[in-house]
Order: C-alpha cells, then structure tokens, then sequence
C-alpha cells in the first residue's frame, strides 16, 4: 500500500511476512498466493506491500539460480505484490516448535550474518518496483546481551563497516540504494535508542547513509521509552531512520493483582522470548528476559509497577480484560515519523508473528481467519496515517 506525504514524498506500508513461515522457495511461493494474496483481495487493493522474510536456505538457492529469481518476481507481480523492505533479523527455523534465543544466530560478529544481508541486499535490488530506487532491510540489534563484550563488539562494528563498503558497490552497479536497519530489541547488546544513537555515532561508526535504524514500536513500548522524546533524540543525533515496524506490546497496569497475573500467564509459551519489563514510580526499569520468569521464576518481578511484555499482540486486537496494549506508544510513534512537514521514515511494516501463539480467543483457527485479522491490522494502520494527513494511492 503507497500513501503520499503532504509534503510529496511516498510512504510505503507493508506486512510482515515471518507471520507465514516457510524454508523454501516453493514455500514462499505458496505464502504469495494462500496468504498475501487473499489478505489483499481482501483490502480490495490492485497492489499490496509486503516485508518478504526469506529464511537462509532460500537466499542461497535465490542468489545462484537467475531461473528461482525469475519464478519469484513474476510470482510477486502474479499475485499483485510489492517488495520495497525485507526482514532480515531470522535467520532460518522462525517457524520451529521452539525459537527462543535462536532468532538471535549468526549474529553480527559473524561473516555469516554479514554475507546474508549482503545475499538480501542483492536480491532486494532485483525485487524493488521499477519506480523505487531505494529498498531496506531491517536485521537484529547486533546480538543478545550476553556473552558479548568488547572484542564482540570490535568485530560487530567491523562487519558493519565491511557491509556499508559492499553496499556503495552494489549501488554503484545497479543504480537501487539498499540500506540495512538495525532493530532495537528488549535483551540485546542494543535494547533502546540511546544505545543506538551511541553505537551509530561513535569513531568507529559505520557510515549512516548506508547503516541506520528500524524503530519497533512493540520494542520501545516494552523498554517504557517515550516516543518523542526518543524520536528527538535520534533527530537531533542525525541517526536516520530508515525503517518503523508497526507493532504493539502487551500492557498490565495492575500485575500484583491475582486476576491480571492469571491473565499474563495465559500468554506464556515456548516458541518465541516475551522480554518483560517493570517500570518503578522512580521510572527505574527491571528486566526479566521471559513473561515465565517475570510471573514465577527464581527471581519474579516484584509487581510494584506497570509491566510491559514483548508479545507482539494484533494491533485491532483487544487482549482480555484487564490486560491492554500499547497502540498508544504506536499513534504517538507514528504521528512523530509520518505526521510532520517532511517524513522521518518511508518504511512502515506491520508485524505481527505472534499470531499462532496467543492465547485461544486471539488464535485465528485458519488461514480465513488469519488472512481477515492480518486485513484488519492493515486497516487500521491505513486508518492512522490517513488521519495523519496522507493519501492513499491506487
């Protein structure tokens, strides 16, 4: 989906397509037309965007055969389909029965993840539409938390460094500016955007026209950043942002309350991590790196504030009662990034992978479903920037 700024730059929004994970060409052909493309019929849209995630098996097999690049282009373009961003933070096995720590390997001390982007950064520059010069792809935040020191970071930086080189190559080739976004995330070595901004503007810094940010909306909520004065920041440190995923947190205002702890904890599960975070009246925040450990572990939160949780919930979605989410955190992020005299981002992408995972009455039961609440998100995020001022193109 395109929408024009007032001031006439395009914005671009998308969904997530790690929501359907497959490790093969052939899956992702199919993802195209069982699941993009009846959410778009849906939308009553000609054209509609996607964050294609293509898990590490399937970039191989792209980038040596021109015949599997072929199929998939013709694919998009079968099924009325537009690829302008890529998710490129999982590596393989985002569908597996237990994910967990996994989503954070190769990390970026690797020449492993730095390859992989360069392999998507390439198969972007081929996937871009005719009329798009500039694609991205938002990747982790360098790597969970621990083990990591300085060496680590030593050599994090240096493949950033080596990747943006490899980029201005590929630029020079093609004509298509390709630029990578790093993703704050509850847990990891980069958790906020005052990390970021430090990391992206320190001496070794990789160069910014080439390296930048992906602002999660879920992430910041988790973490009890304030948007504006967040955004500010990264404003004011010239740190761009090349991307903004569209997401919401789970929110319990009460946790010591008997009722919203048995609500939380129908929300834990074994696939994916649900970072938890609880914010004093002193506005310290304690961490605890799973929604289990938060609730019953050696070391629980204490319950004495607020809590947020990593569990991307649908962002039409209301969890039960007295729980909430934090959408508000996503129409103050995205009035900031879209809503003034020029856009601070061109990238929006819904995601939202949580959905087979919520608890029973959020759980689509099939693919008619998934595909009617995957429609309902974009709905909604077309709603919000409409409202912002920005019209939709055909």
């Amino acid at each position: 989906m395109r929408f024009r700024h007032p001031s006439g730059g395009l914005i671009h929004l998308a969904y997530c397509t790690n929501v359907h994970p497959a490790e093969t060409l052939d899956g992702v052909l199919t993802q195209l037309s069982e699941h993009c493309a009846p959410v778009r019929r849906r939308l009553g849209r000609e054209r509609l965007g996607i964050g294609l995630w293509l898990a590490a098996d399937v970039v191989k097999a792209l980038s040596r055969d021109p015949k599997a690049r072929a199929t998939l282009t013709e694919a998009l373009r079968r099924e009325g389909l537009e690829v302008v961003t890529l998710n490129g933070f999982p590596y393989r096995g985002f569908g597996s029965a237990k994910v967990k720590h996994r989503v954070y390997q190769p990390d970026w001390t690797t020449d492993a993840r730095r390859e992989h982007t360069l392999q998507l950064a390439c198969l972007l520059a081929g996937l871009l539409p005719d009329d798009v010069t500039e694609g991205t792809i938002s990747t982790l935040p360098l790597a969970w938390r621990t083990p990591y020191d300085a060496a680590a970071e030593s050599a994090a930086v240096q493949q950033l460094n080596r990747l943006s080189r490899e980029l201005d190559l590929l630029a020079s080739g093609n004509r298509r500016q390709i630029r990578v976004a790093l993703e704050p995330e509850p847990g990891c070595v980069i958790e906020t955007t005052d990390q970021a901004s430090r990391l992206l503007t320190g001496p070794e810094a990789p160069p910014t026209d080439r390296i930048g940010l992906c602002l999660d909306t879920c992430h910041l909520a988790t973490a009890f950043e304030d948007p504006d004065e967040a955004i500010d920041r990264l404003v004011r440190q010239e740190v761009p942002i090349y991307k903004a995923q569209l997401s919401a947190a789970l929110h319990a205002e009460h946790p010591e309350r008997p009722e919203v702890r048995q609500a939380l904890a129908e929300f834990v599960e074994e696939r994916f991590l649900h970072q938890t975070r609880e914010r004093a009246q002193d506005g310290t925040v304690t961490a605890r790196d799973d929604l289990d450990l938060a609730l019953d572990g050696e070391k629980p939160l204490s319950a004495s504030g607020p809590w947020r949780v990593h569990h991307h919930i649908p962002l039409h979605a209301k969890p039960p009662a007295p729980l909430s989410t934090t959408l508000p955190v996503l129409r103050q992020s995205l009035a900031r990034l879209v809503g003034g005299r020029r856009p601070l981002t061109r990238h929006l992408e819904v995601e939202t992978y949580t959905w087979q995972v919520l608890p029973p009455e959020l759980r689509p039961t099939d693919a008619d479903q998934l595909a009617d609440g995957i429609a309902a998100e974009l709905s909604l995020a077309r709603d919000l920037l409409t409202d912002l001022g920005l019209k939709e193109e055909a």
